[in-house]
């Protein structure tokens, strides 16, 4: 039994520290007793002395300790019944972390006994060793971090662009960026990786997760690395291994700066956060923090077994979002985010997962009526990853208004259109913002967050090049990953000298950039497509901390050419607010005006009919986007003025003629872009019932300016 300390106070939970001293408060509702555990900072392992939180307040375990300062290290254990099959895994010879902890500085050590049973037994069986020597250690934390004036760059969500990204693998080539800040939340912030994010036009970074997070027994004994981040530890601390001055703390200041350096670029910073599950497993995991806190609180359990868990996720377990104490969990931590270390936004890793309440997916429940009713994460963007994997999982379109989603539904239809299937009519609906998905639950056209390819799955170049993956890197024999890429690749896999099969990839490349930044929504552009990044295939590289996921910034003729199409386009969409409308379409003549604001054609410049939507084989169409449309006055004269688009799309093998439609949207077009080709010279304006060939498997774009 350890020293018994002051009482304290309940609140707030984790470690507090106010100059004097530090009050802890730890949740657990069926603990017998909670004990802190202070560590030496010079030797980590080694334990200095344990102290009794004698005080229990609504299931809360307090007590304060006189004359401990920020920098100290301590973990926490819960003592209390081990019993699996009432769903109860108290052991109090295992350290756990606290889960409101701010910063961890160590890892957990696999060879060490951090697990609550015998391993190689039944996980009902009790093992009685310490773990504290395998365990990272919690940092008590002060305050004094100046923000220097920090204001979040609060771009609308309808002229965002966003830039999924790896912190690490960003830097880790870069040449621009100091050798010892690669891979870090420094090197992230250093003004020659800024540049590249400032030359693109980028407005927001969506940054891979951030929370300290764990390996895995599995990856480290094969050689191998949790890349991506998605195993969760503690949902308050920055990852340490992301710091280049030091893990004590210092990787939260250093955090925070980044976060000021990029918003005075204009930067905003979106989490990718994983709430859905933890790095503890299933039954048969390790005890790392809420395991053995309060497994029937902050874990689903089956109905049936409490011995085991519910799981959708995947991953072993689900976290228990409906009750009311992990929800409390979730939301101090997302509010943490915002207030204390100045982040924009967040998107949810299998949101659907947090809107299961109690085991379905409920828009109506706890965790998403929290959220809209939350004064703090209401200024912020709230992005879903709308599926997972338990059942009725796929809930794109599902979500609450105040919410945006990954549309995966845009993702495949514009790869199956340029790939060669028939999906027109999908196609049509997802460019131009998926009203048939948001419109009539009250959401706006950015309720779609769009993109083509993301971290998982094939990069942009690889999708293009492969027929199927190539994970055997992954040590699975290459069972990992999805295998659905059939056709794109002109029967040649990967890299080749054959010029023909490289102008194809490259084009398709372009189409699909051009394609996700005309279409309406959010689009969200995957680091390194813009430069052609390849991963030799493999689709699932989460484990591969190496310089097959990295950033490779040595770019050769075709990948300097596309990084160039690529900025351009995005120049494009900035400068033309047809493609960033806030209102979804309505297709139909305004009062006052001839205008259209949207508009379907055929190659032979007619208008799209219904009878043509619904023919099997429509692999070019067209459509124009009225750029100088009045609204209504019922919309209070809000007038959008830009140039009219007209859109033309092949995906046939051969070429086709398109026709200028001849309406009244003026006698002249210029063409802005052609994926057929990489030059910046643009042609020859045409004048109505004018004809432009478009090039097998390529997209053009005209422009008319806004009428005066």
């Amino acid at each position: 039994m350890g020293e018994q300390v002051w009482p304290g106070r309940p609140h707030p939970l984790g470690a507090t520290a106010d100059g004097e001293g530090v009050n802890f408060a730890v949740y657990s509702s069926g603990a017998e007793r909670v004990e802190i555990c202070l560590f030496d900072e010079r030797d980590p392992r080694r334990e200095l002395r344990r102290v009794v939180l004698g005080e229990e307040t609504a299931h809360v375990w307090h007590g304060y300790v006189p004359g401990l300062r920020p920098g100290a290290l301590y973990g926490v254990r819960a003592f209390g019944p081990y019993e699996p099959k009432r769903g109860l895994r108290y052991n109090g010879n295992k350290l756990l972390v606290d889960p409101y902890a701010r910063a961890i500085t160590g890892e957990v050590d696999f060879r060490q006994p951090v697990f609550a049973y015998q391993l190689g037994q039944s996980d009902d069986t009790f093992d009685d060793r310490d773990s504290a020597a395998g365990m990272p250690k919690a940092v008590v934390m002060g305050d004094g971090f100046d923000w220097e004036g920090d204001a979040p760059p609060d771009h609308p969500l309808h002229q965002s662009i966003i830039y999924e990204v790896h912190l690490r693998g960003f830097t880790m080539r870069h040449p621009g960026v100091p050798e010892p800040l690669r891979g870090t939340y420094a090197g992230f912030a250093h003004p020659a990786a800024i540049e590249h994010l400032k030359r693109l036009g980028v407005t927001a970074v969506e940054l891979l997760p951030v929370h300290e997070f764990t390996d895995d027994a599995y990856l480290t004994d094969k050689g191998l690395r949790n890349y991506w981040g998605y195993s969760t530890l503690a949902f308050f601390a920055p990852e340490h291994r992301y710091a280049a001055g030091g893990t004590r703390g210092e990787q939260v200041n250093e955090f925070k700066q980044m976060v000021k350096a990029l918003h005075r670029a204009g930067i905003e910073v979106i989490l990718d956060v994983v709430y859905n599950h933890t790095a503890e497993g299933n039954h048969l995991g390790p005890t790392l923090s809420l395991k053995g806190l309060d497994n029937l609180a902050y874990y689903r359990l089956s109905p049936e077994d409490l011995r085991h868990y519910w799981d959708s996720t995947g991953t072993g377990n689900s976290l228990n979002v409906p009750e009311p104490q992990t929800l409390k969990l979730v939301m101090d931590s997302l509010r943490h985010w915002v207030t204390e270390l100045h982040v924009d936004g967040f998107r949810f890793d299998l949101a659907t997962t947090l809107a299961r309440d109690p085991f379905h997916f409920n828009p109506r429940g706890n965790f998403l009526q929290a959220c809209h009713q939350d004064p703090v994460l209401a200024r912020v963007k709230l992005i879903a990853e709308p599926w997972d994997v338990g059942p009725g999982g796929y809930n794109v379109g599902e979500f609450p208004v105040g919410w945006s989603e990954w549309n995966g539904k845009f993702r495949d239809v514009v790869r199956r259109f340029w790939k060669g299937d028939i999906a027109h009519q999908e196609l049509g609906r997802r460019l131009t913002g998926s009203a048939d998905l948001y419109q009539a639950a009250g959401r706006k056209i950015f309720a779609s967050v769009n993109f083509v390819t993301c971290h998982d799955g094939f990069t942009l170049r690889d999708l293009v090049s492969y027929d199927h993956k190539h994970n055997e890197a992954n040590g699975e024999q290459n069972r990992d990953g999805a295998d659905d890429n059939a056709s794109w690749n002109c029967g040649v896999e990967g890299d080749t000298d054959d010029p023909a099969v490289n102008a194809l990839r490259d084009r398709q490349q372009r189409n699909l950039i051009a394609t996700l930044l005309l279409g309406q929504g959010v689009p969200m552009l995957c680091a390194g497509d813009e430069m052609g990044k390849t991963q030799g295939g493999n689709n699932n590289a989460y484990c591969q901390d190496n310089e097959l996921s990295w950033l490779d910034w040595a770019l050769g003729p075709r990948r300097e050419a596309l990084l160039g199409f690529t900025i351009r386009m995005l120049r494009l969409r900035r400068a033309q607010p047809v493609l960033q409308r806030r209102r979804f379409f309505r297709g139909a003549t305004y009062r006052d005006s001839s205008l259209e604001d949207l508009a379907w054609f055929r190659p032979d410049g007619q208008p799209m009919t219904e009878e043509d939507w619904n023919q099997p084989y429509v692999r070019s169409l067209a459509y124009l986007l009225g750029g100088d449309t009045i609204a209504t006055p019922d919309e209070r004269g809000e007038r959008i003025v830009g140039d009219t688009l007209l859109v033309l799309m092949n995906a046939h093998h051969e070429a086709v003629p398109y026709t200028l439609p001849d309406i009244d949207w003026g006698q002249e077009w210029e063409i802005l872009v052609d994926t057929a080709g990489t030059s910046d010279a643009k042609r020859d304006r045409l004048t109505a019932r004018g004809v432009v060939d478009v090039s097998a498997r390529s997209l053009v774009v005209l422009s008319r300016p806004a009428a005066e």
